[in-house]
């Protein structure tokens, strides 16, 4: 019991967030769920050939679970901005290609 106490005075201010924010999870499972699929194939992508290939890497599979977290199909996603990389106009325009905002071309 004294441990659950002392536990909860060195967290008083971020368990009161939690508590006064309905938007919180309890937990970090989707999260966990996330980083798993990276932990299960991480022998698969040890090797990438070099620096750049890894950084290459790193920035695709971090597009495609954004684009997963947000309900959008990752494939029609990527296909989609790459397409449109080369005839964006400024590159304040990128922002509109972020999971978060992106529509489909013609809608």
């Amino acid at each position: 019991m004294r441990t659950a106490i002392e536990y909860l005075l060195n967290n008083k201010l971020a368990l009161r967030v939690y508590v006064t924010d309905g938007r919180l999870a309890i937990d970090n499972n989707a999260c966990e769920r996330m980083l798993r699929q990276w932990a299960v194939g991480r022998k698969n992508w040890l090797f990438f050939g070099n620096a750049g290939g890894g950084k290459t890497t790193s920035i695709l599979m971090t597009m495609i679970s954004s684009a997963h977290r947000h309900g959008l199909n990752e494939f029609e996603y990527l296909c989609d901005i790459l397409s449109r990389l080369s005839d964006l106009g400024s590159e304040s325009a990128i922002r509109d290609l972020l999971p978060d905002r992106w529509k489909p071309r013609g809608a």
